[in-house]
């Protein structure tokens, strides 16, 4: 979604591009490979990995591919005691399935090696800050590297859960943007225990509030626009038909979490949530999604960000963490807790 910046992050970055690997990553060689995440450009960055081992080849015509990339990482990565290892494609994209089954395969016969790694914990219940063994494969070959799910910015391998939106019960694409938003946040953040109370503002046609509600939340939700018919009636939702602008909470009303995927002007987005986190319990959660549908270049887009970051900080909206989701456009998902 940023491939128009591509050569202002990677300077930014203080990158140089060695290789394009499949459709979504760059293997790089950075200037200063302690220094980059604390650019201006570090935001734009999905998910990280720096590469301890590299085997380039066409896995597809090699015979016996899988015991000789097992061998070799478990040769290069026995002393390193990680705390779990995932594979993944290098195109989580490609229509065909020959390497989601490679890496499927690869992750079973390297474990064989890592008796260590038998009771290892699933993707999500990884300690975020201890080391993992992150290996991606593809067309391109292999290249593996150890870090921790919170320094990758991610808990998957290539730094997503891919979330199919073509589900029975899928209301829209914005449902997969929320549901991978929580898969995020316990890298940075507590998750939000069942039941917590949830206001979404734009929330039409009921893509978030439904995987909100399917995972045992309470949601009042606000839009000018209807929700989808197959929310009528739905368990522990409520839903104001009206303008974000000019809602206001009945008196008393505390709320855990905020989440806000408006359309419009970020500013104007973020001033509705400023308002209305006056009814957020100390402690709770900003979800806000910063659009930049009008944004033309990379100063542009980091002076907006830091505009919305300041007046966040100002209204005692403390920014946690940051990110592009898989299923973002061009936008940024962006993490607040109310300070107390």
């Amino acid at each position: 979604m940023f491939a128009p910046f591509l050569g202002e992050i990677l300077a930014g970055l203080g990158a140089k591009s060695l290789k394009t690997l499949g459709s979504e990553y760059h293997l790089v060689q950075l200037d200063d490979p302690t220094a980059w995440q604390q650019t201006d450009a570090a935001k734009f960055v999905r998910w990280n990995l720096p590469v301890h081992h590299a085997w380039p080849c066409n896995p597809q015509k090699m015979e016996g591919f899988v015991e000789k990339a097992a061998q070799a990482i478990h040769r290069k990565f026995a002393g390193a005691q990680p705390q779990a290892l995932f594979v993944g494609q290098l195109d989580p994209g490609a229509p065909h399935k020959y390497y989601k089954t490679l890496a499927s395969n690869l992750r079973g016969r390297t474990l064989q090696l890592f008796p260590s790694l038998a009771g290892s914990p699933d993707v999500e219940t990884q300690d975020a800050n201890a080391p993992t063994l992150f290996c991606l494969v593809g067309k391109e070959g292999l290249f593996c590297g150890v870090q921790s799910p919170k320094a990758s910015n991610g808990f998957f391998p290539g730094g997503t859960k891919y979330i199919s939106q073509s589900a029975p019960g899928t209301i829209s694409r914005a449902g997969a943007k929320i549901a991978e938003a929580l898969h995020y946040l316990p890298l940075h953040h507590p998750p939000l225990p069942e039941g917590s109370h949830w206001l979404e503002l734009g929330a039409s046609p009921g893509g978030m509030t439904s995987e909100l509600l399917r995972r045992g939340f309470r949601v009042t939700a606000v839009d000018r626009a209807p929700l989808d018919p197959r929310l009528d009636r739905a368990e522990h939702l409520s839903f104001v038909h009206g303008d974000a602008a000019s809602f206001s909470p009945p008196p008393g009303t505390t709320y855990d979490a905020l989440l806000s995927d408006l359309n419009g002007e970020a500013r104007d987005s973020l001033g509705y949530v400023i308002r209305l986190s006056r009814q957020l319990r100390p402690g709770g959660l900003v979800v806000f999604t910063l659009k930049m549908p009008n944004v033309t270049t990379l100063g542009e887009a980091n002076a907006l960000f830091d505009q919305i970051e300041y007046t966040a900080d100002q209204a005692k909206l403390d920014l946690f963490a940051r990110t592009h989701l898989t299923y973002n456009r061009q936008e940024l998902t962006l993490f607040f807790e109310k300070r107390a």
